[in-house]
């Protein structure tokens, strides 16, 4: 699963040909979520609330970028790597 991002410990992966919603996963440590891109919600796994946080920050600053790979990993394309938070 391709790594798109990094950034305070925190890992963002997404899948290439992945069921919808179009989501990516965030992993912390042993804890991992899937966030859904339109929504920035969590519909599987878990976070703890700081680094849920960072990472729904994280989304929204880069939520069309996220929403081109996910398109590009449907059509198994190269997923661009997106900047971390900042």
């Amino acid at each position: 699963m391709p790594e798109v991002s990094r950034f305070y410990g925190v890992v963002i992966r997404m899948f290439f040909n992945e069921h919808n919603p179009p989501h990516f996963h965030a992993q912390y440590g042993d804890d991992m979520a899937l966030i859904e891109i339109a929504t920035l919600s969590v519909f599987a796994g878990q976070l703890p609330p700081r680094a849920l946080g960072l990472v729904i920050e994280w989304a929204a600053t880069h939520r069309q970028e996220l929403l081109d790979n996910w398109e590009r990993a449907r059509q198994h394309g190269e997923i661009a790597r997106i900047g971390p938070l900042r």
